[in-house]
């Protein structure tokens, strides 16, 4: 099987699970008992907390570890909400944001929030006009995700954070799916926070973190918290951070690298779907504003689901969307917010690239949806 669905996971790298072994081994003491291992353990985290911080070009003092994303995103919106900055209950989201971010969100309209949710431009876009007509005297909170994980595209988070700043309103960035792929320095002066994980950087499962700006002034959601200075409760996992920390290591020095050779194969990859051209719609921001890695795409007359599993029949793993949204019969969040109608957005697939991907791979998976494009029997319905 070749794999195609870098943006839903990768696998973990070999240095980085012999640091988990070896942390796991050698330094498990609790980092906050207060005898030697457990010293050495809070010795190791508090270096890869200023690790990090360095990398991401933000102060050690706002950054807290998490189980991964979709747990950093819940938090860092409480965190934010506690803080009592502005009063008012009204929040602004993007329409394709993260599941986490929309279940918190359910949420918190369930305790009295009012909720706009921003739909995207033809080219995958937050219109931050639209953004600006949609903010009210009640509004404390923004949430626009970094990059789309659907389609990649890389919203304009500086010009977004203007606004907000203007009229002080807190915005959270899930940066998940740009954290170790694209500049995260250039957008941290403008968020209140973000999120990353650490298993879409090949590093493992199960942690990430999140970063608050420390002249905000939050109070803890799980009370009596004393890990993580009461962001989260539970032992912090220091194997996971460390191995995370090495990844993060690796994929920033080799980022523009991996963006270049991304970008190789993404154009490969169209002009090796010419014969099928006619029928493809690729969803995609210019350049500059596109992650090269994802792309979400649609066939006329076929059902993402029967492309998916057809690719599956052949030897290739790719997807409908996110991984976090598979199993519950609806299409992916994006389709929504590009406006598209239900056909279209059942028709809809995704294709990600990682560093094990090479030329050949992406030919193969080329030839095989054009094979499967040409042989398409009809109408396939899938319930």
């Amino acid at each position: 099987m070749i794999y195609f669905d870098y943006a839903a996971t990768t696998p973990l790298d070999m240095d980085c699970a012999e640091v988990y072994v070896k942390v796991s081994r050698e330094f498990f003491g609790n980092s906050n008992s207060l005898h030697d291992r457990g010293g050495q353990a809070a010795d190791i985290l508090e270096n890869c907390r200023a690790e990090l911080a360095r990398l991401l070009g933000i102060r050690k003092q706002g950054l807290y570890f998490t189980s991964g994303g979709s747990e950093g995103n819940f938090l860092a919106i409480e965190a934010l909400l506690s803080s009592g900055k502005k009063k008012g209950k009204h929040i602004i989201a993007g329409m394709a944001e993260h599941y986490s971010i929309h279940g918190t969100l359910r949420r918190l309209k369930d305790l009295g929030y009012d909720i706009t949710y921003l739909p995207y431009t033809s080219t995958g876009l937050i219109d931050p006009d639209v953004l600006q007509k949609s903010i009210q005297p009640e509004t404390v909170l923004a949430i626009v995700q970094h990059v789309n994980s659907e389609i990649g595209t890389i919203q304009p988070i500086q010009e977004i954070g203007e606004i907000c700043r203007n009229h002080n309103i807190f915005l959270h960035c899930d940066a998940v799916q740009s954290f170790g792929k694209i500049n995260v320095i250039s957008i941290v002066p403008y968020v209140s926070s973000l999120s990353f994980s650490g298993h879409k950087i090949y590093g493992p499962k199960g942690i990430g973190g999140v970063y608050i700006d420390p002249s905000i002034d939050w109070k803890p959601f799980f009370p009596g918290t004393s890990h993580e200075k009461g962001f989260r409760p539970g032992t912090v996992n220091v194997p996971g951070i460390a191995a995370m920390t090495v990844a993060a290591q690796k994929i920033f020095k080799r980022m523009q690298v991996d963006y270049d050779q991304f970008l190789q194969l993404r154009n490969f990859f169209i002009t090796a779907l010419e014969p099928i051209l006619d029928r493809v719609k690729i969803y995609q921001a210019p350049i500059n504003h596109q992650l090269p890695s994802i792309l979400g795409m649609s066939i006329t007359g076929i059902e993402g689901q029967w492309i998916m599993l057809e690719c599956n029949r052949l030897g290739f793993e790719i997807s409908t969307g996110s991984a976090c949204h598979v199993g519950m019969q609806s299409p992916a969040m994006i389709t929504k917010a590009l406006g598209l109608d239900k056909i279209k957005a059942k028709e809809f697939i995704r294709i990600s690239f990682g560093q094990a991907t090479t030329e050949e791979d992406v030919k193969k998976l080329a030839n095989g949806i054009v094979s499967i494009v040409e042989n398409y029997p009809g109408s396939v319905v899938i319930p």
